[in-house]
């Protein structure tokens, strides 16, 4: 499989600015509180000043908890996306191309992978859940949290879409008819799924390589079509 350059890095510059974000906060909740105990001591009394003091580190401390809950959330969609990566690169043919985190311009969002082959370009959005995981049609439940925000369905049909129409917008891939599919993936072992009447393919990390290459449409595309398209893609990049 041949991975075109220009994918973007956006999981993992969140991860390392998220990481390097909480941080710096311990640091500063921790210079805030060596004060506030050095001052007490010097002090011998809690006065109103060292008080203050330590209700003052509290702010830093919630931030360093709130950044640090974010670093966990994107590390583990990037070590997921790392997966597909891997996997795909071993297991599809160079008439395969992959695009990776693409972040877009004009509210498009971040897709987490495009693949473009001779059979069609699909659309992955990957997720790196454990646990029991439910779907009912764009309706998703995990961890008994039913209707959550954020549903994965409706999130790569948005995606497909967005490709869809930078495909089509160019007047070279309009007359191809370049079919566009979204999938989710999942990446972690320990999730179960149950799946009932999905509205687009739910498939686990394993299966992935084969659901793309028995894809059948009626048109094939080439080497040279894939890689203009993927350039066309590219260009939409923030």
């Amino acid at each position: 499989m041949r991975k075109m350059k220009g994918s973007g890095n956006y999981l993992k510059n969140q991860v390392r600015k998220n990481l390097a974000k909480a941080a710096a906060y311990f640091l500063l909740f921790g210079l805030i509180f060596l004060v506030s105990s050095v001052q007490a001591l010097l002090t011998l009394s809690l006065n109103i000043f060292v008080a203050a003091g330590f209700l003052i580190s509290l702010a830093p401390l919630i931030a360093f908890y709130y950044f640090l809950r974010k670093y966990r959330i994107y590390r583990g969609g990037w070590e997921g996306e790392k997966r597909v990566i891997t996997l795909l690169s071993s297991k599809l043919s160079d008439d395969y191309i992959l695009l990776n985190d693409l972040y877009l311009r004009g509210g498009g969002g971040d897709i987490d992978h495009v693949v473009l082959g001779p059979n069609g370009v699909f659309v992955l959005e990957t997720k790196n859940w454990n646990g029991n995981i439910s779907c009912n049609g764009d309706l998703w439940q995990r961890r008994g949290k039913q209707n959550f925000k954020g549903s994965p369905s409706r999130q790569v049909k948005r995606n497909a879409s967005t490709i869809k129409h930078i495909i089509d917008s160019s007047q070279a891939f309009r007359s191809l008819g370049i079919y566009v599919e979204g999938i989710v993936v999942f990446t972690n072992n320990y999730a179960t799924l149950h799946i009932n009447n999905p509205t687009v393919a739910v498939v686990k990390l394993s299966e992935l390589p084969n659901h793309i290459t028995t894809f059948r449409r009626s048109s094939n595309y080439s080497r040279q079509q894939l890689e203009e398209i993927g350039k066309e893609i590219l260009k939409q990049k923030r």
